[in-house]
């Protein structure tokens, strides 16, 4: 969602430059990806879901109370930062945020808008059937992921006027270059030079064991096989290189900034998300007590520290440096698929699982545009199967990339640039209007638009 966010951040600003850009995301790991993805002078905050906020702006880091859906809270934080407009990306829907807003006169949209199935039953019930329509008619712009996802805002009885379309802003991937992710990845090039390749990404619990199995399969036709597995969560992947040293499988860990060896045939990317070391006390399982303490740091000092890794970055990188790419997350039922654009935009043969969860309208569309794009296998033995035809007919797996690659360019091309038309149609009109017509407007007993105040916006992203 915090990716999908920063092309529209960057639309903004570059159509817009008087606007000022608030960004809030709900994870550390988001916020250790985007913080320096982000346009020059764009105020960043970390929300941690309960207890405390890090708010960033250029250089300097200060501690807020968090947004939490509660009215005296999300009062307070309209209050202070008074922005002009909220573009929710992929959000719930939050009462007290949509709310107080609408009580502000603060113009909303939710952009790449879509519900679980979950979520849709939940807002269906009678007893909030109302609540829901209400909060949905004070949007005045919802972008939804895909036709389904629309027929879903319809039904909760959102206003048919405020529905338009753009595309899917996950196609919208920003390949900008890091200097520093590059000169890592170059020597790891070289090192995988004349040997058959594959990666599995975004590798769930269970999952291991599919993509190991896989690998035991080939490595006996294929014996210098090198195998990239990518895991969701960095625990995963050093308890992976633990049962398999154990089993005395050569493993490099690129946490450990280990070389390739001719005799290696599995690297483990554990550089995903923020591991926590508490200094002198033990980590607990509770979801309160952890929050508890992450707060006592904050506000007294007590010695933690954050290790931060940015596999969310370099997994870009990573997919150019192999012809086919396993997205995991959707091997296991329960599980709800990955987002597939990155690897078929860095050219990949994409492959994945069927338990794709909101991602199978992105793997119907690239299929729709071209049935080679994405290959959906059922189990380690298809996925074996496949991977062995692919490493076997050259032409085969050049059609595949070449494929997945056609599909993202024609899905991606123009969304950003409708996304920032339909904003400036329904949020940025809207609130130059009202700025332009005395200055101020009352909503609800407040008083918005002063004349004085700069124009304002501000991206949130939620997981769902």
């Amino acid at each position: 969602e915090g990716m999908a966010a920063i092309p529209v951040i960057k639309g903004c600003i570059q159509r817009r430059p008087d606007v000022n850009v608030l960004m809030t995301t709900t994870t550390l790991s988001a916020f250790e990806v985007l913080k320096n993805m982000l346009p020059n002078g764009v105020i960043y905050q970390l929300d941690l879901n309960t207890n405390s906020i890090l708010l960033m702006h250029i250089k300097f880091v200060l501690q807020q109370f968090a947004p939490l859906d509660t009215p005296t809270a999300m009062d307070c934080f309209l209050g202070y930062w008074k922005p002009n407009a909220i573009m929710l990306i992929e959000s719930e829907l939050w009462p007290n945020l949509i709310m107080g807003a609408s009580r502000k006169c603060i113009a909303l949209a939710l952009l790449n808008a879509r519900m679980s199935a979950k979520s849709f039953r939940n807002w269906s019930l009678p007893v909030v059937s109302h609540l829901t329509s209400l909060m949905l008619s004070k949007f005045s712009l919802i972008v939804p992921l895909c036709n389904m996802q629309a027929i879903h805002f319809q039904l909760l009885q959102a206003p048919p006027l405020v529905i338009n379309f753009s595309g899917d802003l996950k196609y919208a991937v920003d390949n900008g270059n890091s200097n520093e992710v590059l000169r890592s990845m170059e020597d790891l090039q070289v090192q995988l030079a004349n040997r058959q390749v594959w990666m599995a990404s975004s590798i769930h619990k269970g999952e291991e064991e599919v993509m190991l199995g896989v690998h035991k399969g080939l490595q006996k036709t294929y014996p210098d096989i090198v195998s990239i597995i990518v895991p969701r969560h960095p625990q995963l992947g050093l308890d992976i290189a633990l049962d398999l040293q154990k089993e005395g499988v050569r493993v490099e860990l690129r946490s450990h900034h280990e070389m390739l060896t001719p005799g290696t045939n599995i690297y483990v990317v554990d550089t995903l998300g923020w591991r926590w070391i508490l200094k002198g006390l033990s980590v607990l399982s509770s979801r309160r007590v952890l929050d508890g303490l992450i707060y006592e740091y904050l506000g007294s000092g007590v010695g933690m520290e954050a290790s931060s890794c940015k596999q969310g970055r370099e997994l870009r990188y990573f997919y150019r440096l192999t012809p086919i790419a396993v997205i995991g997350g959707s091997f296991l039922p329960g599980l709800t698929g990955h987002n597939i654009s990155e690897a078929a935009a860095a050219g990949c043969a994409v492959l994945t699982g069927h338990h794709l969860g909101h991602f199978a309208h992105m793997a119907l569309e690239m299929q729709r545009l071209n049935p080679m794009s994405v290959l959906q296998v059922s189990g380690d033995a298809e996925l074996e199967e496949v991977l062995r035809e692919l490493f076997s007919n050259a032409k085969l797996l050049d059609a595949r990339c070449v494929a997945a690659k056609q599909a993202f360019n024609a899905l991606s091309s123009g969304v950003v640039e409708k996304v920032c038309n339909l904003l400036h149609l329904h949020i940025y009109s809207k609130v130059l209007t009202k700025t332009k017509d005395g200055g101020q407007e009352k909503c609800g007993g407040d008083e918005r638009f002063d004349e004085d105040d700069d124009p304002g916006v501000m991206l949130s992203s939620f997981n769902n």
